[in-house]
């Protein structure tokens, strides 16, 4: 054996044996190691999905703390895990009818958890029509989710409007983080953000009724 042979035996070393060939393992096969360890993890939807509620619960409890930037933060990782958990449900084929109807109802009872401590936010500083406006904003983003679960139950897809629920995570985070008195600036975003989100539900459920009525139209051949 040559001096030269211990070198060339440690330069093969990290190199691995796949499909009948040596070669370096590349990026593309480690993602798919790991999104098979994860797959084979006791995780399951479910999990994620009540991680996401908990995270929620708490940035409803920082806001009414006055804590609008730690709260926005927690907002957006616990909407950020209610968004992750249909994808990986998806993709590890762990989910369940009732994974799927458990997932939108704690959508729902989060959003209107954080609304609510926003809305008692401006309660205690006496702005009663930013109150309203939050008041609004929860009917029409529950109204924005109905319109859609009514539409497909009568078989229409219905997918449409702006305010969809990441748009309207997007418009609460900016409005939690850049709040008065959240130290991050002296950005006054969260009024801002509630009028903007009363406005765009209210318009995205006008869009989702006029879109089920035309698709519903078209079907039965009246236009």
């Amino acid at each position: 054996m040559t001096e030269g042979a211990p070198g060339r035996s440690a330069e093969r070393a990290p190199r691995r044996r796949r499909n009948g060939r040596e070669g370096p393992i590349t990026a593309a096969e480690v993602r798919e190691i790991a999104r098979y360890r994860l797959i084979e993890s006791r995780l399951t939807p479910n999990a994620i999905s009540l991680t996401g509620f908990v995270l929620n619960l708490v940035a409803a409890g920082l806001v009414l703390a006055d804590y609008l930037f730690l709260g926005g933060v927690a907002f957006i990782v616990g909407s950020l895990m209610d968004m992750l958990d249909g994808r990986y449900s998806r993709m590890s084929g762990k989910g369940t009818q009732f994974g799927a109807f458990l997932d939108s109802t704690l959508d729902r009872i989060e959003e209107g958890v954080v609304l609510a401590a926003v809305a008692t936010y401006f309660a205690k500083s006496g702005d009663e029509v930013a109150v309203g406006a939050v008041v609004l904003t929860v009917v029409g983003s529950y109204m924005v989710s109905y319109t859609r679960a009514r539409a497909e139950a009568l078989g229409v897809e219905c997918k449409v409007g702006i305010a969809s629920r990441a748009v309207r995570v997007v418009i609460l985070s900016a409005g939690l983080v850049f709040a008065k008195g959240a130290g991050l600036g002296d950005f006054q975003l969260l009024e801002a953000a509630i009028y903007a989100m009363a406005a765009l539900t209210i318009f995205t459920t006008f869009q989702r009724v006029f879109h089920v009525r035309r698709e519903l139209a078209r079907v039965a051949g009246t236009v």
